[in-house]
């Protein structure tokens, strides 16, 4: 699952400024000014956030999209407000069949990118959450699925979005073991080099399965931080990625 990220305007127009999209960035910026904060230091999908991805159907450039996929079929805003929380992630072993999804993950998928993700641990009846990143710092390029869709009563464009999810690697393993899901679960982390195979909605089914792999856990760490949900949650701040020690983990050693 990948309900919970970490993210800023910056991180989310890295590609367009390495393209060197100028016109598209300031658009972006401009949109965004009344819509989001620059730095998400924590979000829930929940929250149903509007984020910059990027998209083949869009050639690449960045568009503004809201997290939780709005399926084609969906006939009407109350519809849409009732199923959405079931759209934030994708399962990559079954999008292709699922009619919420098999038409965006055939033809319209796109990458985010975050400073990272976070997941919680279960022990003993309590759960601690904990934030997953690059060692290095880098931005991590989630693959997801996306829409069009058309609300019929104001004729209002919406885009939306999934986190597509893997299997969990071994670093997932051993902190998100959730008692109600049969298996750990992780967002898809896009190579480099298969951007340009993900982006093009003319890829075969194969070429893309293909990219369905649980990141490797080499470059990725963690560390448990401070509560993300519930009363006492720290909420869009910086202490939402800072290390917290809990004594029921033995203090940081427990998991890693």
């Amino acid at each position: 699952m990948c309900y919970d990220i970490k993210t800023s305007k910056e991180t989310q127009l890295k590609k367009a400024v390495k393209d060197g999209n100028h016109e598209a960035i300031q658009n972006i910026l401009e949109a965004l000014k009344k819509i989001s904060p620059n730095e998400y230091f924590h979000i829930s999908g929940f929250a149903h956030p509007k984020l910059i991805i990027y998209a083949h159907e869009n050639n690449q450039a960045p568009i503004i999209s809201q997290w939780g996929l709005i399926a084609p079929w969906v006939k009407n805003h109350e519809q849409k407000l009732k199923l959405w929380n079931n759209t934030l992630n994708a399962r990559s072993e079954t999008m292709f069949e699922k009619p919420s999804f098999k038409k965006a993950a055939s033809s319209n998928r796109g990458i985010l990118f975050v400073d990272g993700f976070f997941e919680h641990h279960h022990k003993s009846g309590k759960t601690f959450p904990y934030y997953i990143y690059h060692q290095n710092g880098d931005s991590l390029p989630l693959g997801v699925i996306c829409n069009e869709w058309i609300d019929n009563t104001t004729g209002e464009i919406l885009n939306s979005f999934s986190i597509v999810t893997t299997k969990g690697n071994k670093l997932m393993s051993s902190i998100h073991n959730n008692p109600k899901i049969s298996e750990p679960r992780m967002p898809l982390i896009i190579p480099e080099e298969q951007t340009e195979i993900w982006l093009n909605s003319h890829s075969s089914e194969e070429n893309i399965k293909a990219i369905l792999q649980p990141h490797s856990s080499n470059n990725l760490k963690a560390h448990s931080v401070k509560r993300i949900k519930g009363k006492n949650a720290v909420g869009n701040s910086p202490e939402a990625i800072l290390e917290e020690n809990y004594p029921e983990l033995n203090i940081q050693g427990e998991l890693f």
